[in-house]
């Protein structure tokens, strides 16, 4: 869990709240707890506003699960930004599987039709990959991720 604060800055514009980034885990459940606008999704190409709504909760999916689903759920890139007059507050919880596991698409999500489109990565070795990075985009899922789809993938 991670309480996040974000003080008022006259000129937001000069200023980064956290970059574009996905989250490294399976979901974050995060609640935008004072109402501040300030949290940004990429939908389409563009980062757009999420409105923060009273006493509701936003679930990103993370990573992990997109790498779980074989891309059917796809992680939410995200980005937070400064007010200018109001300070920011949410709270955001992780939910990740145990560093011993291994992550791969599941099996029963890999078809002939919906070949592998990740390899199979010790969770560990996923999340010094995820915390070796500055926070840029979704870069580690890419790194796992199967270049060729030429042939049948099977999860080794």
């Amino acid at each position: 869990m991670r309480l996040n604060y974000y003080p008022p800055c006259p000129q937001p514009e000069n200023v980064i709240g956290l970059k574009p980034h996905s989250d490294a885990g399976s979901l974050t459940i995060l609640l935008q707890a004072n109402e501040v606008d300030g949290l940004q999704i990429r939908k389409d190409g563009m980062l757009m506003p999420i409105t923060p709504v009273s006493n509701a909760f936003i679930i990103n999916v993370g990573d992990i699960l997109e790498i779980l689903t074989n891309g059917i759920y796809r992680s939410i890139e995200h980005r937070v930004t400064i007010n200018s007059k109001k300070e920011r507050i949410s709270i955001a919880t992780f939910h990740k599987p145990q560093m011993n596991k291994v992550i791969s698409p599941i099996e029963s999500l890999v078809t002939f039709e919906r070949l592998a489109l990740f390899r199979r990565i010790n969770v560990a070795d996923y999340y010094k990959k995820y915390f070796s990075r500055q926070l840029q985009e979704k870069s580690v899922p890419n790194d796992v991720r199967i270049k060729s789809n030429n042939c049948v993938h099977k999860i080794l």
